[in-house]
């Protein structure tokens, strides 16, 4: 069975939906960044006896949250010693725009499982992008790098959009299923 953590930090509990949606989609075990922008000892754990992990974050000023970068900075250890060097790593963020320079934190993701000698997963999902689309459909936002989701500044954590939901609970299911495919 492939063992997926979903490693992310929410600040106003929007982002934690997506985290849910994507382990339901990946029956993944889900590492909250608390905060202060820590995690414990059992969940670094978790996430180094992974197969994959999902890195999450708001996008906050064009990139990821501090405490997200707090959690990163502290991943040195596992650089140092290639603990993650192999595993799957895909990624997922929110902001209030539709565009909010979403893009600049998934690449900061990549970045970050780059430097772990990861191997990184996209969407692997077609964007809604016809004139019939409408805002809950899959991948509305349209990412191919990995999941978007936008929420209104004044919506609550329960506003989220149903087809940017679904659009992590997709992308869950296939984090889950590359790493046995790379077993064979």
């Amino acid at each position: 069975m492939t063992k997926v953590a979903v490693v992310f930090h929410s600040g106003d509990g929007h982002t934690v939906k997506q985290a849910e949606a994507i382990a339901k989609g990946a029956n993944g075990t889900l590492v909250a960044i608390d905060a202060e922008g820590n995690i414990s000892d059992a969940q670094w754990a978790t996430l180094n006896e992974s197969d994959a992990i999902v890195f999450g974050s708001p996008t906050y000023m064009g990139t990821v949250s501090w405490q997200f970068k707090k959690f990163a900075d502290a991943s040195s250890k596992q650089w140092f010693s290639r603990r993650w060097k192999d595993k799957v790593f895909g990624d997922f963020t929110n902001s209030d725009t539709m565009n909010g320079d979403k893009h600049s934190t998934l690449h900061y993701f990549f970045t970050l499982a780059m430097h772990h000698s990861g191997l990184w997963v996209g969407t692997g999902l077609m964007p809604s992008n016809s004139k019939a689309a409408q805002r809950n459909h899959v991948n509305y936002v349209g990412s191919f790098s990995g999941a978007m989701m936008q929420t209104p500044s004044d919506a609550s954590a329960d506003e989220v959009s149903a087809g940017d939901l679904e659009t992590a609970r997709l992308y869950g299911e296939r984090i889950a299923k590359i790493p046995k495919q790379l077993r064979g």
